[in-house]
């Protein structure tokens, strides 16, 4: 797409939703969020100038979003550190694992096998739910890996972390995802 193919006109219908939904993964307060999709659409518009079409227009939309939320946060003084600085590694596995590394009788997986439609509307609403209960560095690179689908080098470096530590908030993103989604969505 070239940017006499851009269609502003349109942004708030085609994308408005998907970028609001993006913008409260990473900042819970919806006027905030708002706001911030609201400054993306404005600064879009200014500079749709330099809009080359190497991305898609959506793309480009999301780049300036995700710009705009850590301008959100540097401003605020903010900037999320590293969770895992000062804690041991297997701090949060605690709740999991025994000290020998075997799973809790309590907590072992439950059997997902269900007859419910998982892409449904209301498990994608507790999916939401689970993810804001998340802390929100494990939820910035849980969304960053699985809805933005962005390399492990990309997201290493948008969150200042090593890869080791990229990995263990996916690995404890992962465990309390599925420790939320059994106590809401299955029982």
């Amino acid at each position: 797409m070239s940017k006499h193919q851009l269609e502003p006109e349109h942004w708030i219908d085609r994308y408005g939703d998907v970028l609001l939904n993006y913008a409260l993964l990473r900042i819970p307060e919806r006027d905030i969020a708002r706001d911030l999709v609201q400054d993306t659409f404005v600064s879009a518009l200014n500079t749709v100038d330099t809009f080359r079409g190497e991305a898609s227009e959506k793309s480009w939309l999301f780049l300036i979003l995700r710009s705009r939320i850590l301008d959100y946060y540097k401003k605020k003084k903010e900037v999320i550190q590293s969770d895992l600085q000062g804690q041991d590694a297997d701090d949060a596995d605690d709740d999991f694992f025994d000290e020998k590394g075997f799973w809790l009788p309590d907590k072992r997986p439950q059997d997902w096998s269900t007859d419910r439609a998982i892409a449904s509307k209301e498990f994608m609403q507790v999916l939401d739910g689970c993810l804001k209960r998340l802390k929100a560095k494990q939820r910035d690179a849980f969304a960053m890996k699985y809805l933005e689908d962005l390399e492990t080098e990309e997201i290493c470096k948008e969150l200042s972390v090593s890869s080791s530590n990229y990995w263990i908030l996916i690995h404890r993103a992962k465990l309390q995802l599925r420790s939320c989604l059994e106590q809401t969505w299955l029982n």
